[in-house]
């Protein structure tokens, strides 16, 4: 049982989450949080699978929300941030402070349950759409330093493939069969991307690539 902590301040939304949720069968929500602060604190002490984590509500927002979590030593619940706001620059705030994943509300119930279960498996959930967004938006802002491109190991050309795949949105099962190799190697390859771009996680890796101009628009 995947067990879930939904954030946002409209108890309607909350409640009609809640209900979608727990009738998947495979979820279970074990809170619900009312703004940022209570996101944290629910988080930290029921430490479920997921915080489904609205961006705008009052005091702290759920951006700052989660990039507390995401903070945090592993295991830790995973972020998956559902919003109506539809702007290049939350869905790049939004990964930048470490969400595992990102959907606009008017996703189906069918995007919503496959989110939540995709970001409770570990695969980093942006869709094709969004990916193409946030590269023409963050290679606009990137600044083009040296530095910030540089690592500690240079990538292999299988993991420069793997990372490419991962900023177009795929999941590792996808990646796996495109490479045709078993989902194991693919998350061994994204542990050591990871590494070597200084990354937490594989949505980290894939906002390097953009501001590091790794891959071009």
């Amino acid at each position: 049982m995947i067990t879930v902590l939904l954030a946002d301040d409209d108890v309607l939304v909350r409640q009609g989450l809640r209900v979608l949720v727990e009738s998947s069968g495979d979820l279970n929500v074990v809170g619900e949080a009312a703004d940022g602060d209570q996101a944290v604190e629910m988080a930290a002490s029921m430490r479920p699978d997921v915080v489904v984590m609205d961006v705008r509500m009052p005091g702290r927002n759920g951006i700052e929300a989660t990039r507390e979590i995401a903070s945090w030593e592993a295991p830790r619940p995973r972020v998956l941030v559902l919003t109506t706001f539809d702007l290049d620059e939350i869905v790049h705030d939004a990964l930048e402070a470490g969400a595992d994943g990102f959907l606009l509300k008017r996703a189906t119930p069918d995007e919503l349950i496959g989110g939540i279960r995709t970001v409770a498996a570990g695969d980093a959930l942006i869709s094709a759409a969004l990916t193409r967004r946030l590269l023409g938006y963050v290679a606009g802002k990137k600044s083009g330093s040296a530095a910030a491109a540089s690592l500690v190991v240079p990538l292999t050309t299988r993991e420069e493939e793997v990372l490419r795949y991962l900023t177009e949105g795929l999941s590792n099962a996808e990646i796996a069969e495109k490479l045709v190799i078993g989902h194991e190697t693919v998350k061994t390859h994204v542990k050591r991307i990871c590494m070597k771009t200084g990354a937490r996680d594989r949505t980290q890796a894939v906002v390097w690539a953009y501001q590091t101009g790794f891959v071009q628009p």
